[in-house]
């Protein structure tokens, strides 16, 4: 019993019911707070109640198998009724539950063995966060658009709900550089990103696509839509720029939204950036439609 009592992460021997039959360790201060006054108690009184309805669901997934079930799950402080000094921050952990094969207070039991996982997951996320994101702009990068475009097309095949896309780029950005240097040329790019954050909507999903080329897609909305949302946009780049690096600087673009033959999410990308060569051609700053 003393072994289990020192075990770093907490152990609890919880009924079906959903009652807390006994806990052994959950020694290691940095991560737990002591848990004995549990014992005796049920889920229901210790958690809300949607939180509750899950933890005895998972109880009894795994009393109806054989073998070691493994969940992640988070923990706020709403979450638990009369919460007192707990984190105000959410907590993640990882669940090992496996059934018991005799009964705990007349009923069948498991134990649950809860890991604290939250460091792990904040570095996760930021190794996510970093392999998704552009350095300099801090707007998503060419991976992140591609895989959130193939999921738009999934959703507009399965449920016909449209997408459109923005395709633009900084008008005449080599002379910028050659003339005023790429650090201004970066400090354009900056601002574009900001100002698209202030000027799209809060779904849309923006990504610089390489060099001065950045994609907008904008899911439930058609072409037309998106067009309109585009041309603010385009008539705020100027005023910005000039504003910011004193430079007379426009955007072209180009808008498209998905097709029935579209097989790939390749396919928008081509039609919005044929808008955009039809904009420059047309004598830029302007966004076409196609």
């Amino acid at each position: 019993m003393s072994i289990l009592s020192s075990l770093p992460d907490p152990a609890f021997i919880l009924t079906r019911s959903g009652r807390y039959a006994a806990i052994f360790g959950g020694r290691d201060l940095r991560h737990y707070h002591d848990s004995s006054g549990l014992v005796g108690r049920s889920i229901s009184e210790v958690v809300k109640e949607e939180k509750a309805k899950w933890f005895i669901a998972e109880i009894e997934k795994a009393l109806e198998s054989s073998g070691l079930q493994i969940v992640e799950y988070e923990l706020s402080g709403s979450d638990i009724n009369g919460a007192g000094d707990g984190p105000s921050h959410s907590l993640w952990f990882e669940g090992r539950i496996q059934a018991l094969d005799f009964q705990v207070e007349g009923e069948s039991a498991v134990v649950w063995v809860a890991s604290n996982i939250t460091d792990k997951n904040e570095i996760q996320q930021e190794l996510r966060q970093l392999s998704e994101t552009d350095a300099l702009t801090g707007l998503y990068n060419r991976r992140k658009l591609i895989e959130t475009l193939d999921r738009r097309l999934e959703i507009f095949r399965l449920e016909e709900s449209q997408t459109s896309v923005l395709v633009f780029d900084l008008d005449n950005f080599k002379q910028l550089n050659d003339e005023m240097g790429h650090q201004a040329g970066d400090a354009a790019l900056v601002e574009i990103a900001r100002l698209c954050r202030q000027v799209l909507r809060q779904n849309d999903v923006i990504a610089r696509f390489g060099g001065d080329e950045f994609v907008v897609v904008m899911p439930s909305t058609h072409r037309r839509d998106a067009l309109e949302i585009a041309e603010r946009l385009r008539a705020r780049v100027p005023i910005v720029l000039r504003e910011t690096l004193h430079r007379d600087a426009t955007i072209s673009g180009g808008v498209s939204e998905f097709d029935r033959p579209d097989c790939f999410s390749s396919d928008i990308l081509k039609r919005a950036d044929e808008g955009l060569y039809l904009s420059k051609r047309a004598g830029r700053n302007r966004v076409s439609a196609l």
